[in-house]
């Protein structure tokens, strides 16, 4: 009987291990480490550049303008072509002026005639002033009468010489060669009444002027780097020119000219640059932006954009260490360089930062990584993270 209440109660107990293992629940898998895309931290020389917008203006934006009095008889030019120097632009009523040049050459040839008859008195009494045969006083007053009437011959030829360019102002030409804007005036007006009237203006676009206004930052940080250059005529050349439709002019630029004071009103320095033109793409007044080469930077560091967090001014970065561990850093930022930025501080060549799922890592956290590759339309670099 104890045989068979021992072999009972081990039977008992075998069974109730058996169902207290059955009834214990698995313990869970370990949580997937997320996955993120890293890149490396790339050096390499970059150049830096000055991007700033502004507008084109004519190299010579001259006015046409009547210079004489008088009713427009033609206009001898398409408006918003190209004209050279010299060319007939518009033609003044010339009879008007052809009468005034008539009266001033009679008004020349009486006073000429005048004249003849002075010279011919002094002549003619100098001899006998000697033999008492006239009196002094008589050739004195022959003196006076040849001085007044060359006076009134000298008033006279100028008066001619007037009336000639008068004359010669009804005939409106070019000033320069250049691109002629639209008239102000049709043939039947009348111009030059009280003011000389404008009439067109012509603008010479090969080259063109492009203004632009930089900053006091910006030149200060240029002077320092040149100061060898402060007071010299201005040698910065090879600037392109980005247009309005995101293309980029064909020609290159180069610095004309520097405004000698900053603009208290904008806080700005006006420049000057001068850009071929020689298939007239630009006009006057059109917008584009300037790119010119200021500076080198050796052996920068650069991440992708997407790869900085900005929060209340403070720049920083995901570096996923060797362990696949996460560590934000806080990281001094300097320019952007297309789709990269450049980083002055806190990280190093080589080292791994989070490009894409910043979303969802947080500090210290345990991450799979895969190389992050840059859109193919970012002309960025292509890294390969290990």
């Amino acid at each position: 009987m104890a045989l068979e209440a021992r072999k009972t109660g081990l039977v008992a107990a075998a069974l109730a291990a058996a169902l207290g293992t059955a009834c214990q629940k698995p313990a869970p898998p370990a949580p997937v480490p997320p996955e993120v895309y890293v890149a490396a931290v790339v050096q390499k020389d970059v150049p830096v550049y000055l991007d700033l917008v502004g507008q084109t203006e004519g190299f010579q934006d001259v006015d046409v303008r009547a210079r004489v009095e008088g009713f427009l008889e033609t206009m001898n030019f398409r408006e918003g072509s190209f004209v050279r120097q010299g060319d007939l632009l518009y033609q003044i009523d010339r009879k008007p002026l052809e009468a005034v040049l008539a009266a001033a050459k009679a008004d020349r040839a009486t006073a000429q005639a005048a004249l003849d008859k002075a010279n011919n008195d002094v002549a003619r009494y100098s001899p006998l002033v000697a033999k008492q045969a006239v009196s002094r006083e008589e050739l004195d007053n022959a003196h006076s009468a040849q001085q007044a009437a060359r006076a009134q011959v000298e008033a006279a030829a100028a008066a001619v010489d007037k009336a000639t360019l008068d004359l010669g102002y009804t005939r409106v030409t070019a000033l320069i060669s250049g691109l002629v804007g639209t008239s102000n005036v049709k043939p039947g007006n009348l111009v030059g009444r009280g003011e000389s009237t404008l009439l067109t203006t012509i603008s010479q676009i090969d080259p063109i002027l492009f203004r632009i206004g930089i900053t006091e930052a910006d030149y200060l940080r240029i002077a320092k780097r040149y100061p060898e250059r402060a007071g010299t005529a201005p040698r910065m050349a090879g600037i392109e020119l980005a247009l309005a439709d995101g293309t980029v002019h064909s020609s290159k630029g180069s610095v004309r000219a520097i405004e000698r004071a900053v603009n208290p009103a904008t806080g700005t320095l006006g420049v000057e640059l001068v850009f071929p033109n020689p298939k007239f793409t630009l006009r006057p007044g059109q917008y584009g932006r300037a790119r010119a080469l200021i500076d080198t930077k050796t052996g920068a560091r650069l991440v992708p954009q997407r790869a900085v967090q900005e929060l209340q001014g403070q720049y920083s970065v995901a570096v996923v260490g060797a362990d696949h561990k996460v560590a934000f850093r806080t990281v001094t930022v300097g320019p952007r360089v297309e789709r990269l930025w450049m980083i002055t501080s806190g990280l190093e060549p080589g080292e791994q930062v989070v490009a894409d799922g910043l979303q969802a890592v947080r500090d210290g956290m345990t991450v799979r990584t895969r190389p992050w590759v840059a859109d193919a339309h970012a002309n960025e670099t292509v890294e390969e993270a290990q």
